[in-house]
């Protein structure tokens, strides 16, 4: 059995919609749940799931709260709360296409030895267009957009599955543990590094996890998402979790990072570069930005 797990907080504007897109899938609905995990929200997202249970009556869905703030103590509970052996989760301001949770459960019965696995995530601009500064990383750091080509096959290099659309086997945190919570989104805080904690974990066990490109997402990314101030959230974010991360790893963890960052620097003045010659310095600037953001909360 599938257990698709949504850890929500105040997105009642989005919440129906990606609870219909699982309904109105392909999957037959008496195979699968859905465990909401309410993280203290204050707006109408009660309502919406009311609304939900009501349209789509045959669908199994468990609605609890998690009075702990943060990302990774609700994704932590829906662990807890989830009755399948496999778990899904899905980003609470996103709709999945019609294949989606049919792409996983038939790669999990057919591949016994992979313990998790991840698919595109495509980003749906609310206000029509991309922006032009947008650039392969931005666009990665911004929306979450994630796709690596029309075919089964390995992440390449150190990625992995997106944390808003990613599926594992439920023993996959029976061996290598739950979501650290000194990790993650918490309330209006855009610190992050959870997912790939439990990435590192898992390639440290000698587990195993597969690019989908047949279980994909739609997020989508308001206007508030392209500004300066978001930008500068999402950036700091990432140094202060990786901050943490690998301080609790061990001290050489952490030193090994600030040489990786180092590495990072070059490449990123080798890009500032080559738009400058492009004509795109937007482009270069706002990727020196985010290099500069990241490694001063890193320090």
């Amino acid at each position: 059995m599938i257990s698709v797990i949504i850890c929500t907080y105040n997105r009642d504007k989005y919440i129906y919609n990606v609870l219909r897109s699982l309904a109105e899938g392909s999957y037959p609905r008496d195979k699968y749940e859905i465990v909401v995990v309410d993280n203290n929200c204050t707006d109408n997202t009660q309502e919406e799931l009311e609304r939900f249970a009501a349209d789509y009556p045959d669908v199994a869905i468990k609605t609890v709260t998690e009075f702990e703030q943060g990302l990774s103590h609700a994704r932590n509970r829906g662990i807890l709360e989830s009755g399948g052996d496999i778990l899904v989760y899905v980003d609470d301001d996103a709709t999945v296409n019609k294949e989606y949770l049919s792409v996983y459960d038939e790669f999990f019965l057919r591949n016994a030895g992979i313990e998790a696995a991840g698919g595109p995530v495509i980003p749906y601009y609310e206000d029509g267009t991309e922006p032009e500064w947008m650039t392969y990383h931005l666009r990665r750091l911004l929306t979450g957009y994630l796709y690596f080509g029309d075919k089964e096959r390995d992440f390449p290099g150190d990625n992995y599955p997106g944390g808003g659309n990613a599926a594992y086997r439920k023993k996959v945190f029976d061996t290598v543990g739950l979501y650290n919570v000194e990790l993650g989104r918490k309330g209006d805080s855009l610190a992050g590094g959870e997912e790939k904690d439990i990435f590192n974990k898992m390639t440290s066990a000698g587990m195993r996890f597969r690019y989908l490109p047949g279980a994909i997402l739609y997020h989508s990314i308001p206007h508030y998402k392209l500004e300066r101030d978001y930008f500068d959230r999402v950036t700091c974010g990432i140094g202060e979790s990786e901050r943490k991360r690998t301080l609790r790893i061990s001290r050489t963890a952490y030193l090994k990072r600030l040489v990786k960052e180092g590495v990072k620097w070059c490449g990123t003045l080798v890009l500032w570069i080559i738009y400058l010659f492009r004509g795109r310095v937007r482009c270069g600037n706002m990727l020196v930005r985010f290099r500069w953001n990241v490694t001063r909360k890193l320090l």
